[in-house]
C-alpha cells in the first residue's frame, strides 16, 4: 500500500467507461496508487444514447436492453464502491454519474472536484478515439491530465506483431505468438481493495445512479431473459460456466444446448475482467498438460481461451486497420455489386423480421430480436444467409446486429461479418457458402432450438421441421399445417442463391 505522503496527486478520479466493475480494475488501480483521494464516476453520454433507434413499441421513452443493463450495472458498482470505502472507515462513497455529452461532462466535473488526473481504460472504437482526444484537450486547458491504460484485452494495438513488425492478418499464427508472448504478468489482477483508503466521500447532493426514466429509457424484458447484471451477476454467470467448461469444445455449437459461457454481454461492458477469465481458462490448459488427466481434458478451456484470442485478434485489427469501419479488410471486395432496389428491401425486411422461410434462420432471427442475443453459430449461418444466399450487403447486417446484440462490440461484429461474407482477414472463402438446411440437421438435430422460436412449426415431424417445403402433403395436413398459411415458403432456392453468388464474387476472382 502505498502511503498518502508519498502519493504524487492529491486528487484523481476514474472515467468509468466498458469496464463497469471495481475488482481488478487498471485505472482505479492506478488512480488510487497515484492519489489521496479517487472518485469513480460514468457518464450516460448522450452523443450515444440519442442515436439509439431503441426497440418497438417503447412508447414515449425509448427502450434499449443494453442501457439497462449498463444502468442496473452500475447500481451494483455504486455498491461495491460504498462497502469497500466503508470497510476503510471512509462513509459517504459511491459513484458519481451524469446524464450528457461525455466530452463536456468529464471536463466539467474533473474542474468541479479539483483534480489533478483524469483516469480511465483505453477504447479503440473510431467515436471512442474522437471522444477521448476532445476529452484531453479540454482537460489540458483546465491543467489536468488524462491518462488511460490497457483494460479490456489481453494484447492489444501494436503488443503482438509478426516477426517483421507488421500486424498479423491471420488468426492461429497470431494466436501462436499471443500464447507465446503471455506470461503470468499479463493474466496478473490489478489490486484495488487494500489501496482502496483513498476512495473519497461523494460531494454534497449527489444522488447515485439515476433511474432509467430519469435518462429517458423504459425497462425491457432484460430481467426476463435470465441475464444477471453487474460484477455479481458476472461473478454468478461464470461460477455456473466453470462447472461446465470442460464440455465447452463439444457444446458450443448446438444452439438447444446449454454450451456457450454467456459472459459476452459481461465482456461488453467490463463487468468481469478480462485477465481473470483468461487466467482461468490458462490454468485449466495448463493442469490437464502437466497433470495426470483423462484424454481430452482440458480441450475445452483450451477452445475457450482460443475464442478469448480471437476477440483480441479482432480488436487489434480495429486498431491496425481502422478502414474496416464501412469498408472490407480486403478491398477489392468492395468492388463487388450487391443486390438492391425494392426485391432486395423486401428480403433484408424477411431476414430482420425472421420469415424468410429458412426455420433456423428465423428461429436465430427471432431470438436476436426478442431477447438481444443470438448463438454464435447461429451468427455465422445468418450472416451466410444474407450475404450469400439474399446477396445483399454485409454491411447492412452489420448495422442491424449492431442495434440489436446485447454484446455489440465493434470490433467483434464487423470482424463476424466480414468473415462471413468473406470480404475479412482470414475469412472462409468465398465459395464456401452454408447451406441453412444442412446447418439446421447438424446442429438442431431434433429441432429444439427451431420449435422453441417458431411455435407454428412445433408439431412437424421429424426433419420436416429443417424444411417444410419439402415435406410429404400427408405429413403437413396430419399436423394441420398450410405452408404460405402457417410459415412462409423460401424467399429463395439455396442452390439457385449459391450460382448466382459465386457470379457475384467473380468480380474479385477477375481482378489481378
Amino acid at each position: 500500500m502505498t502511503a498518502a505522503a508519498d502519493k504524487p496527486l492529491a486528487r484523481a478520479l476514474v472515467w468509468l467507461r466498458r469496464d463497469l466493475r471495481v475488482d481488478d480494475h487498471a485505472a482505479l488501480h492506478h488512480a488510487l496508487r497515484a492519489a489521496r483521494q479517487v472518485w469513480c464516476a460514468f457518464v450516460f453520454d448522450r452523443a450515444i444514447l440519442d442515436a439509439l433507434p431503441g426497440l418497438p413499441g417503447a412508447g414515449p421513452l425509448k427502450a434499449d436492453r443494453r442501457v439497462e443493463f449498463i444502468r442496473d450495472s452500475l447500481v451494483g458498482v455504486d455498491a461495491e464502491l460504498r462497502a469497500l470505502a466503508a470497510s476503510h472507515g471512509i462513509e459517504g462513497a459511491g459513484l458519481l454519474v451524469r446524464h450528457g455529452i461525455a466530452a463536456d461532462e468529464v471536463p466539467r466535473l474533473a474542474a468541479a472536484l479539483g483534480v489533478q488526473a483524469v483516469y480511465a481504460s483505453h477504447d479503440d472504437d473510431p467515436y471512442a478515439l474522437e471522444r477521448d482526444a476532445r476529452v484531453r484537450g479540454r482537460l489540458a486547458e483546465l491543467g489536468i491530465l488524462l491518462h488511460t491504460s490497457k483494460d479490456h484485452v489481453i494484447f492489444e494495438r501494436a503488443e503482438v506483431l509478426t516477426q517483421s513488425g507488421g500486424a498479423f492478418s491471420v488468426f492461429t499464427p497470431y494466436r501462436n505468438a499471443w500464447l507465446k508472448a503471455l506470461t503470468p504478468e499479463h493474466l496478473k489482477a490489478h489490486p484495488v481493495a487494500h489501496h482502496a483508503a483513498a476512495l473519497a466521500p461523494l460531494p454534497t447532493g449527489e444522488v447515485g445512479v439515476p433511474a432509467l426514466e430519469d435518462i429517458g429509457f423504459a425497462r425491457t424484458n432484460l430481467h426476463e431473459l435470465r441475464l444477471p447484471t453487474g460484477p455479481a451477476g458476472a461473478a454468478e454467470m461464470l461460477d455456473d460456466f466453470l462447472g461446465r467448461i470442460d464440455r465447452y469444445d463439444e457444446a458450443r455449437d448446438f444452439p438447444a444446448v446449454k454450451g456457450p459461457s454467456y459472459l459476452s454481454t459481461h465482456l461488453r461492458f467490463g463487468t468481469v475482467s478480462i485477465r481473470r477469465l483468461a487466467r482461468e481458462a490458462h490454468r485449466r490448459v495448463a493442469e490437464s498438460r502437466h497433470e495426470r488427466h483423462p484424454a481430452g481434458a482440458g480441450r475445452g478451456a483450451e477452445v475457450w481461451l482460443s475464442e478469448l484470442v480471437w476477440r483480441d485478434f479482432y480488436h487489434q485489427i480495429l486498431h491496425h486497420h481502422p478502414h474496416v469501419v464501412g469498408h472490407a479488410f480486403r478491398r477489392e471486395y468492395d468492388a463487388i455489386r450487391w443486390e438492391h432496389g425494392r426485391a432486395a428491401d423486401g428480403h433484408f425486411a424477411a431476414w430482420c423480421e425472421g420469415r424468410t422461410g429458412y426455420p433456423l434462420v428465423d428461429a436465430a432471427m427471432r431470438q436476436l430480436n426478442e431477447t438481444g442475443y443470438m448463438h454464435n453459430r447461429l451468427r455465422m449461418v445468418t450472416a451466410s444467409f444474407l450475404v450469400k444466399d439474399l446477396g445483399i450487403d454485409w454491411r447492412r447486417g452489420e448495422a442491424y446486429f449492431a442495434e440489436r446484440l446485447n454484446d455489440f462490440d465493434l470490433a467483434a461484429n464487423n470482424g463476424g461479418w466480414q468473415w462471413a461474407a468473406s470480404t475479412g482477414c482470414d475469412a472462409q472463402p468465398y465459395f464456401r457458402i452454408f447451406n441453412p438446411v444442412a446447418q439446421s440437421e447438424k446442429f438442431d438435430p431434433d429441432g429444439r432450438f427451431i420449435r422453441r422460436y417458431l411455435p407454428q412449426l412445433a408439431n412437424l415431424p421429424g426433419k420436416t421441421v429443417h424444411a417444410p417445403w419439402l415435406a410429404r402433403p400427408v405429413d403437413l395436413e396430419a399436423a394441420g399445417f398450410a405452408l404460405g398459411r402457417d410459415y412462409p415458403a423460401p424467399v429463395v432456392d439455396h442452390a439457385e442463391a449459391r450460382r448466382r453468388t459465386l457470379e457475384r464474387y467473380a468480380v474479385v476472382r477477375a481482378r489481378p
